[in-house]
């Protein structure tokens, strides 16, 4: 179990319970009672009340009115998030697009150092579009949970992408590429990749990706993708 799910169990078991000793909470994550004396401090630290008492019988007590003051989202959360505003944005659905700017802003300012380093490798891969009026959106699709998870892996690390895709006739093919950017184009989002097996460019619908997973061992080199005169980066759309 990771830190951050580990904390949350903590966080719901304390609720839950009221009062939990170290041990039944190390037992209830699988983990050692070390462990759970870090996890403990490190969630007053996020700023969660958590009173101990010593002795026969006593515990940990978390206040009820206590919540998380210092921001923990991960690299993909903050993206998913920057990446929703601005795909609102070139919709022209966006009517407190400053408050939200700010917002973010407050946001990406509290990740650590190479978080944001991160993040704004990830950005740099992300373009806005308009969708032409005349393509169908009829058979619009959600997207699989695991996606973006995986483009982080994909994008950060440059590794090859594989992934099940299902064509706009039904035929389902399974797909090795390299990620090479992010496509807005609302209400459709696209990985756009480079094929090997086709040597060329691929657009991909992002609804119709299933089960993605990064192919541990294997690199590849950015490319640079032609894009139509009316797409533009991620970054030129923040300013507009």
């Amino acid at each position: 179990m990771s830190i951050r799910l580990r904390h949350d169990a903590i966080v719901r078991s304390l609720r839950r319970n009221g009062t939990s000793t170290v041990n039944d909470l190390a037992e209830e994550v699988g983990t050692s009672r070390r462990t759970i004396l870090r996890d403990i401090s490190a969630l007053r630290d996020q700023g969660f009340v958590i009173h101990s008492e010593a002795g026969r019988g006593g515990g940990l007590q978390l206040d009820p009115q206590s919540v998380q003051t210092t921001a923990r989202l991960s690299v993909d959360e903050v993206f998913a998030l920057l990446i929703s505003v601005a795909a609102m944005r070139a919709a022209r659905s966006l009517p407190f697009s400053d408050l939200a700017d700010a917002g973010l802003a407050k946001i990406e300012k509290a990740l650590p150092s190479d978080k944001i380093r991160d993040l704004r490798q990830f950005l740099d891969c992300l373009h806005i579009g308009q969708l032409s009026p005349h393509q169908d959106i009829s058979d619009i699709g959600s997207m699989d949970p695991a996606l973006l998870p995986a483009f982080e892996a994909a994008f950060l690390k440059r590794m090859h992408l594989r992934f099940r895709y299902r064509d706009a006739k039904g035929n389902e093919t399974d797909r090795a590429i390299e990620p090479q950017a992010m496509l807005i184009l609302p209400p459709l989002w696209y990985l756009v990749g480079w094929d090997p097996a086709r040597d060329d460019f691929r657009h991909f619908r992002m609804d119709r990706i299933r089960h993605p997973e990064i192919i541990e061992g294997t690199q590849f080199r950015r490319r640079h993708v032609p894009f139509e005169d009316d797409v533009c980066p991620f970054r030129e759309m923040s300013r507009q």
